[in-house]
């Protein structure tokens, strides 16, 4: 069993962290903002409940366990009001989305 909670929690970690690495692409390769804010805001999210829930399984302490469930719903609160609080702060500030590669009728 012990086998079984190491190769779940490794591959949680791994998935977490390719997810890292596909944002941090996607922030490299959109060319406008609120693309870049929807592909770091998923990815941050997804990517860090992923390893720490890899984390998690490796635990051996409940006290360890319970901080890394309170960093869990810290993220899971934050991150995505960061991202709409940034998009809300551009949005008023008079940037407009880009839409000149956008098709009529789609």
């Amino acid at each position: 069993m012990d086998l079984f909670i190491s190769i779940l929690s490794g591959v949680c970690m791994a998935l977490g962290g390719i997810l890292l690495i596909s944002g941090a692409v996607g922030v490299l390769r959109f060319s406008d903002f609120y693309n870049r804010l929807h592909a770091a805001g998923v990815t941050d999210t997804l990517a860090a409940s992923l390893i720490l829930f890899g984390l998690m399984l490796l635990s051996e302490h409940s006290g360890i366990l319970l901080k890394l469930i309170l960093i869990l719903l810290f993220v899971l609160l934050t991150s995505p009001t960061a991202s709409h609080a940034l998009a809300k702060a551009a949005w008023k500030a008079g940037l407009k989305p880009d839409t000149s590669n956008d098709k009529p009728g789609q």
